[in-house]
């Protein structure tokens, strides 16, 4: 941790007794996106996300969706001078694990953590942004700062582009920063410069009106869960995860030597991966191999398998119809329409009856890995945290960050704040003060280096002016 500037340092520790206030009021707002009995709370989080953006001076406002509304708000400082936008959500991922130790919509302090579900993803580090741009304003940058929060995220963000198209409302931003990713080891910051793609769908097989007796049918009935597991067999190798989809990995972007260093770089050791997320054997142990599989190659996962008898013991039936669920993991150059029709060709091959049906899709992105955005941050979490991070890519999606792209067409650049042992999308979720700190000097630093950046550009432009 860095302290040359004990202006910021005594903001920070001002500032930390109204942070936890209002991290605690935001987690104890169970804003569940994907349960519709938490449609009034993911509102009411809307609401007071709006109010905490005008409490600190912003101007906001909810805008409103075909589903949940998002937020949006900020400074305006002046039209000669660089616009950013903060993306993060503020709804959540369901509570519903038996791990949890206490009730995971209760705000729990403990020493420097904050526990609770939402606290890093990704409330903690929404709040984290708003502190660091509160001070910016406040030194009088050359900078508009604005923030975007989403209430969709955690269901794909399916109507967050219907906000995106309201400019007066959400207007295109110079740069965008996002603030929802995870660090690969608590000693070495993490920068994505890359995210997968996603395309998920549904395999369904219909044999019969009825689910009939095995004694009497067996034999002659067709199963469709034993055929389903037949195209699933057909779709990847269960041992080595190797797609055996025809055409599936022509267009796959390998990772450049520089890039596996960096991979290599970050602080990543197997045996804590393997704690973090609770797994007893990989598909393999060779660390190289294994950052390449979970960052950088596509992969075919099973979901689950439905159909027949689920409750206790065995019911001897033959099931009418079965549906497996699958999803595919994409990386850049993939295109989820060309994949998804792939996916039904080969199914077809297979197995003609089996209906696949597409159940969403997100487009794999690569970011900023050079250039005077990339290297502005990584000066920016330098100072932040007093450590020299690294490029790395990110194996999850993230819904809003295509639609961003596509209508904005504008740098776009990753920050996350999370670490694995935060239990991200896990039970005992927590956050800690440490990260928030960290990332509050990071955000002024950055806000710090946007400004300058503008200024810059503002003189390059001027002889050009004084020409005419």
């Amino acid at each position: 941790m860095q302290k040359h500037d004990p202006h910021l340092e005594s903001y920070i520790k001002s500032s930390r007794s109204q942070y936890e206030d209002l991290l605690a009021q935001m987690v104890e707002i169970p804003s569940i996106s994907s349960d519709p009995a938490h449609a009034a709370d993911v509102r009411k989080m809307g609401a007071a996300a709006t109010r905490i953006l005008k409490n600190f001076g912003a101007e906001a406002r909810m805008v409103e969706t075909s589903g949940y509304p998002a937020v949006s708000g900020g400074w305006f400082v002046g039209n000669h001078y660089p616009t950013v936008t903060i993306y993060n959500h503020l709804d959540v991922q369901p509570a519903d694990e038996p791990e949890w130790r206490h009730s995971p919509f209760s705000f729990q302090k403990e020493a420097d953590r904050y526990r609770g579900r939402g606290t890093t993803d990704d409330k903690g580090p929404a709040l984290t942004a708003l502190f660091a741009a509160r001070y910016a304003i406040e030194e009088k940058l050359h900078l508009n700062i604005r923030f975007l929060w989403e209430l969709e995220e955690e269901i794909g963000s399916p109507n967050f582009v219907e906000a995106l198209r309201q400019q007066a409302l959400v207007p295109r931003s110079d740069s965008v920063l996002v603030s929802d990713t995870i660090w690969v080891a608590k000693q070495r910051p993490a920068i994505p410069c890359g995210l997968r793609g996603l395309l998920s769908a549904r395999l369904t097989l219909q044999t019969g009106s009825t689910d009939v007796h095995s004694g009497l049918t067996g034999g002659g009935a067709r199963n469709p869960l034993a055929e389903l597991c037949e195209v699933a067999n057909a779709c990847v190798d269960a041992q080595s995860g190797d797609v055996k989809i025809p055409g599936f990995y022509d267009k796959v972007v390998k990772p450049t030597q520089d890039e596996l260093k960096e991979f290599l770089a970050s602080g990543f050791q197997v045996n804590r991966f393997k704690q973090a997320y609770q797994l007893r054997s990989l598909r393999t142990d060779n660390r190289a191999e294994l950052l390449k599989r979970i960052w950088a190659a596509p992969t075919f996962e099973i979901h689950g398998l439905t159909g027949g008898h689920t409750g206790p013991g065995v019911k001897t039936v033959v099931p009418a119809s079965g549906e497996l669920k699958v999803s595919m993991r994409l990386v850049p150059n993939q295109r989820p329409d060309k994949i998804l029709t792939l996916l039904r060709r080969h199914v077809k091959d297979i197995n003609p009856n089996v209906r696949v049906v597409s159940d969403g899709k997100l487009e794999p992105f690569r970011g900023l890995s050079t250039g005077p955005y990339a290297e502005a941050l990584l000066r920016s979490v330098q100072a932040g945290f007093g450590k020299v991070p690294v490029m790395v890519r990110e194996g999850g999606s993230i819904g809003a960050i295509d639609h961003l792209d596509r209508t904005w067409n504008a740098p776009i650049l990753f920050m996350g704040l999370s670490l694995p042992e935060h239990g991200y999308h896990a039970p005992n979720e927590y956050f800690d003060w440490g990260q928030a700190s960290g990332g509050i000097r990071t955000f002024v630093h950055y806000f710090r280096e946007l400004s300058q950046m503008g200024r810059q550009s503002a003189m390059k432009k001027k002889p050009k002016r004084s020409a005419r």
